[in-house]
């Protein structure tokens, strides 16, 4: 009988997060440590940068039983704890911040609260088909909230590609999670 897995978040050294990442691999653990494309400008040239999109963050799925034995791996400071427990990020987050990563770059985070506002459903573009409550739309800019880590993901989107399907009242078009595929 195979035990239940979840994500759960780590919070690793800082600036450790791609090492705790490897060690975590190296035990046999399944890991996502997701990794942003950043454009770097320099005074002769632009580059391409990779670097931890969360920092000091590593997402680990795994059974609650083996929950204690991530403390121990070199390089984790803790599990993340939310209302006295590890805080478990749903499966549907990874997912958005994996499709996020793969489709755009310059990706930024925002640390914020959650409100909720219109429902929208993404009609073309790398987001197409899924569906969301909005939390912002300005200059071709989209902002995704992940509720479990309390952090907003912002990303390009034309804005001729977002349908509304239920308004709030509110002036400006405003993008929320979660965004799940539209069925």
């Amino acid at each position: 009988m195979s035990e239940n897995k979840k994500w759960y978040a780590v919070y690793t050294r800082p600036r450790w997060e791609k090492k705790v990442a490897e060690n975590l691999i190296r035990k046999k653990l399944e890991c996502y440590c997701p990794i942003n494309k950043v454009v770097r400008q320099w005074s002769d040239r632009k580059k391409i940068v990779h670097e931890p999109l969360f920092t000091s963050y590593v997402f680990v799925r795994v059974a609650e039983r083996e929950l204690s034995s991530l403390k121990q791996a070199h390089g984790v400071i803790n599990l993340v704890y939310w209302l006295g427990r590890p805080a478990v990020i749903r499966d549907e987050e990874i997912e958005v911040i994996k499709r996020f990563l793969n489709e755009h770059v310059n990706i930024q985070l925002q640390k914020t609260p959650i409100s909720v506002n219109d429902r929208v459903r993404i009609l073309g573009g790398p987001l197409m088909e899924m569906e969301g409550q909005v939390l912002s739309l300005k200059n071709k800019t989209v902002k995704v909230a992940l509720p479990s880590l309390g952090y907003l993901m912002y990303a390009e989107v034309e804005s001729s590609n977002v349908e509304v399907l239920r308004h709030s009242g509110a002036t400006e078009i405003e993008m929320h999670y979660p965004l799940h595929a539209a069925k």
